[in-house]
């Protein structure tokens, strides 16, 4: 495969993340079998778990492990047919009694990249202390994680460990978070989604080619834009937060990215547009939602110079007012759930923050080389919560 950003070298500090980005179609399939290897063990966990008509599956991370429960939650409610809700762990650490106020039996599915962030850990332990009943399901990349070892073996734990590839070295969470998310979906959502990766992966192929990355996120970034809006609706509004996030992460914060749903985005937030600011709307799969990301669509071309709006979209003519170079294609993905549509979409989002930070002259697998944010969040300190 073609690398997703040119020509590079080790001196461009871009290694891990351009290799961590292209590597996620074969980590996908990876994930696959490994789910499916782990198919009797999860069901003998998950199942009883899911007959019970009073469970909350609780989805919860810090950061892009968080958005991988925004993606997941609404897709999950449905298949279970059960509360499902994505609290971010740095909400549930600081407001344990509020996030869990319910004291009903829960399961905790728990997303992180190493398993050594300060909230991942505690979280789990403020989860046991606080409700009466909990089960975990811990999705982690890295198997020596302090999370990984505290839940390894526990009647109440399972583990699902990702390829190990997936615990990414540059900055940036890219592989982790469709590695996990996909996972999640596919131990989650059963036999719906047999056959799902394989599809993803294709069309991530696709997308990665770097001819084809040129006449999109290269002819995008030609723009100079000094403003990037994402909008999404219902999975896809946790793809464009995840979106939103690795712009920021990448580019040291200097590409001011913003994250909306295709409706709420005329509620305050439009205000960050100038004719300096490019957007990318996330067309949903779903007939009656994608009426919505169309509105906003045909409403920011006629707010924005041409050029400056742009589709990812797996129906072609989704986008049908713009040109061939404002619909982003998702290859083969017609049909899909928006929920596994997300994973191959956001590698135009890591793309494009790939190649910002280049423009500017950062070293994407470490753009805050003073250390003021880290790969593993530091600084934070823990406070007993006392009943």
């Amino acid at each position: 495969m073609t690398t997703p950003s040119g020509a590079l070298s080790l001196d461009d500090g871009a290694a891990h993340t351009v290799r961590e980005i292209a590597q996620q179609p074969a980590l996908w399939r990876e994930v696959d079998r490994i789910v499916s290897a782990s198919r009797d063990s999860l069901d003998a966990f998950l199942r009883p778990l899911v007959a019970r008509g009073d469970l909350r599956v609780v989805l919860t991370g810090a950061g892009t492990s968080a958005f991988a429960g925004q993606v997941l939650q609404p897709a999950l409610a449905r298949r279970l047919g059960r509360r499902v809700d994505a609290v971010a762990t740095t909400d549930l650490v600081a407001d344990p009694r509020g996030c869990l106020a319910e004291d009903v039996p829960t399961l905790l599915v728990s997303f992180a990249r190493s398993g050594d962030s300060p909230e991942s850990v505690a979280a789990t332990a403020l989860a046991d202390q606080v409700l009466s009943e909990v089960h975990h399901l811990v999705i982690t990349c890295n198997e020596q994680g302090r999370l990984t070892r505290e839940h390894a073996g526990l009647p109440k734990s399972h583990v699902l460990l990702m390829p190990p590839r997936s615990n990414d070295r540059g900055f940036a969470m890219t592989s982790s978070f469709t590695c996990m998310t996909l996972a999640a979906l596919l131990a989650l959502g059963g036999s719906a989604y047999d056959g799902v990766a394989e599809r993803l992966a294709r069309a991530a192929e696709s997308i990665t080619d770097s001819s084809a990355v040129d006449r999109t996120v290269g002819a995008l970034l030609e723009r100079a834009p000094e403003r990037i809006v994402f909008l999404g609706s219902g999975p896809l509004k946790g793809l464009a937060e995840e979106s939103a996030l690795k712009v920021l992460e990448l580019t040291g914060g200097t590409l001011m990215a913003v994250a909306e749903s295709s409706l709420g985005f005329r509620h305050g937030p439009k205000a960050v547009l100038n004719d300096r600011s490019v957007a990318v709307v996330y067309m949903s799969n779903d007939p009656y939602t994608r009426k919505y990301d169309q509105d906003i669509y045909a409403e920011l071309r006629g707010n924005l110079p041409a050029g400056s709006v742009v589709t990812v979209s797996a129906d072609s003519g989704a986008g049908t007012e713009g040109t061939g170079t404002d619909t982003w294609p998702l290859p083969d993905l017609d049909g899909v759930e928006d929920v596994a549509l997300a994973l191959s979409a956001v590698v135009y989002a890591q793309l494009i923050a790939l190649r910002a930070s280049l423009a500017r002259g950062l070293r994407p697998d470490n753009p805050f080389p003073s250390g003021e944010i880290n790969r593993v969040v530091q600084g934070v300190t823990l406070h007993s919560l006392h009943n």
